[in-house]
């Protein structure tokens, strides 16, 4: 199983590891991707104005494009750690031990927007891009993403899917691969947009730390039902519901 989850606005900065290395990061095969939108936004970064009008930033968060400055040669720590926010302050990667952290780095993909999909220990540096931006010389990231990501994963065996719908643009499924959307919901089945992130982030580290062998939904659906993990099948083909309290 690979578990595919959106990246976060916010970071941790700094870092202990050595430089980027697109060459080292999940799905090789993306490397192209990764060199044109790391060019094009090192690029961009050498003109702070044109950075912050096209990457739509106010005048607090204009200190953020001395990141995509220094994307090359800034300091990285593993995606897992970099990310902040709900998701992952609920999945806590650093907290994890030894072996949760190796079950991390072998099933979980983040999905950045320079980068693409990345393993959850995959070393990056820190930047800012969102998944709707579009960068001077280079297509709009959900042109230049989609097919080359889609295929990319085609490999992947079952695909359990915690995506935003911005960055599913980015890479959809194949149709081909087995996988499952999750959509976080109450036991009446309203969506939740509050519980939605930290609902996920808590899934993912049950994950970790029981490390289940999961090859289909159906033995994930029975993994749920021996840790007590909400999860059930949609009336909606490729859907799976993670319910929580209201």
């Amino acid at each position: 199983m690979k578990i595919l989850l959106p990246p976060s606005e916010t970071k941790h900065p700094g870092g202990s590891g050595a430089p980027l290395d697109l060459a080292s990061l999940a799905l090789p095969a993306l490397t192209s991707q990764r060199e044109a939108v790391v060019e094009a936004l090192v690029a961009l970064a050498a003109d702070p104005v044109h950075s912050q009008r096209v990457l739509k930033l106010s005048d607090r968060q204009a200190g953020e494009i001395e990141h995509n400055r220094m994307l090359r040669t800034a300091p990285t720590m593993p995606a897992a750690d970099r990310y902040t926010g709900v998701l992952f302050d609920a999945l806590d990667a650093p907290g994890l031990d030894r072996a949760a952290r190796r079950w991390l780095g072998e099933h979980v993909l983040i999905h950045s927007a320079p980068f693409g999909p990345v393993g959850a220990l995959d070393r990056i540096p820190a930047y800012r891009l969102a998944a709707g931006s579009s960068l001077p010389g280079l297509a709009p990231l959900r042109r230049h993403w989609a097919d080359a990501t889609s295929l990319a994963l085609q490999d992947s065996g079952f695909l359990l899917d915690l995506r935003s719908e911005a960055y599913v643009a980015l890479g959809p499924v194949p149709d081909s691969v087995s996988s499952a959307y999750v959509r976080v919901v109450t036991p009446t089945g309203r969506a939740l947009n509050h519980f939605n992130k930290k609902a996920k982030g808590e899934l993912v580290r049950m994950l970790a730390t029981t490390r289940p062998r999961v090859r289909s939904l159906p033995s994930l659906l029975a993994w749920s039902d021996t840790t007590g993990v909400a999860l059930r099948s949609s009336q909606e083909r490729g859907v799976l519901e993670l319910v929580v309290p209201a």
